[in-house]
């Protein structure tokens, strides 16, 4: 039997999207040894989200860093899924950026959007500590999302199945974090019930499907 080599046209440029994710990780575990040995705990440890939260911030340069990651890993699974289910005639590159891009920019709006929302009812503290969690939570999910993609790319082809396992895994992740970062805060959305559903529709929801036209336009 004689082995045949996996040949793929975006081979050249994942490989180096994958480098520069591993390099990103390398740099937090270099620049912050201690935050990243908290936050790689996170599953079985509420340390990193108690105390590092306190310090009120969300855009700490090891969150920057991991939030690079998280988009870039996020990008592939998208590319990797819309390449497989739907036909276009962008090349690949192309298309990733434009999926990076508009992650990108959708998750900062978002942001910035709830630090106005934090500053004109003056919960400024509540907002930064829940934009860290959510960060933080994002941020952990996205590494098993590019393990996930690396091993899509490098040792199987992606089918349907496969893609629909890791998609259902990771919105299963995000769920879950958003129920324990939610009891985390009951008190506070208990009394104000009707504007957290507003929330949910209009900051939770509605810009991800606004990110799944911008990519199938």
């Amino acid at each position: 039997m004689q082995a045949t080599a996996r040949l793929s046209e975006y081979q050249d440029w994942i490989t180096i999207t994958f480098l520069l994710c591993f390099g990103l990780l390398v740099l937090a575990r270099v620049a912050f040894p201690q935050r990243f040995e908290e936050f790689i705990s996170l599953l079985n440890s509420g340390k990193f989200i108690a105390f590092k939260g306190k310090e009120n911030k969300a855009f700490h340069g090891f969150n920057i860093i991991l939030f690079s990651v998280q988009a870039i890993a996020v990008s592939l699974f998208i590319f990797l899924g819309y390449r497989y289910f739907f036909e276009t005639d962008l090349h690949s590159i192309v298309l990733f950026i434009r999926i990076l891009t508009g992650y990108t920019c959708l998750i900062l709006l978002k942001a910035g959007v709830e630090k106005i929302i934090g500053n004109i009812f003056d919960i400024d503290e509540r907002i930064d500590y829940y934009i860290f969690q959510k960060l933080s939570y994002r941020n952990f999910i996205s590494i098993f999302l590019l393990f996930a993609c690396l091993f899509l790319v490098y040792s199987m082809e992606a089918t349907g199945l496969s893609l629909r396992i890791i998609a259902f895994t990771a919105v299963l992740a995000n769920a879950f974090s958003m129920l324990i970062i939610y009891r985390r805060n009951q008190s506070v959305l208990s009394v104000n019930w009707f504007y957290f559903i507003l929330y949910i529709c209009a900051l939770e929801i509605a810009p991800y499907i606004i990110l799944y036209k911008l990519i199938t336009i």
